[in-house]
């Protein structure tokens, strides 16, 4: 099994992105996501962090904006708390894979409709 540094940092950022959300970031356009995953370089400069929304996809540009405006305050934070020698950018993505997962899965309901008429 391939484990790089660069996973092992994308793990630790999740974890230190996800308790900065909870505990010390208040940005009322943030509210309740969830963050699915951390793609990291291979050198360590930039990092995407994939999020999802737990009130459904309508809000997620304004959820993408508020995350947008703390990203600053998070990576002064991972430069603190990691204490790597280049701190990555941080650019947030919004998770698509449940809304695909949920337009498969109506399609396939309707898919079931029509063979059973």
């Amino acid at each position: 099994m391939d484990y790089n540094r660069s996973d092992r940092v994308g793990d630790l950022l999740l974890e230190l992105v996800s308790q900065l959300l909870m505990k010390e970031v208040s940005d009322p356009r943030i509210g309740a996501i969830t963050l699915t995953g951390a793609e990291v370089s291979k050198d360590l400069r930039h990092a995407k962090i994939y999020f999802s929304i737990l009130e459904g996809s309508e809000k997620k540009t304004q959820v993408a904006s508020g995350l947008k405006s703390a990203t600053g305050f998070i990576r002064g934070r991972v430069a603190k708390d990691l204490k790597l020698r280049f701190v990555p950018t941080i650019e947030f993505i919004y998770d698509e894979t449940e809304d695909r997962a949920r337009r498969i899965e109506d399609l396939l309901k309707q898919a079931d409709v029509k063979k059973t008429t």
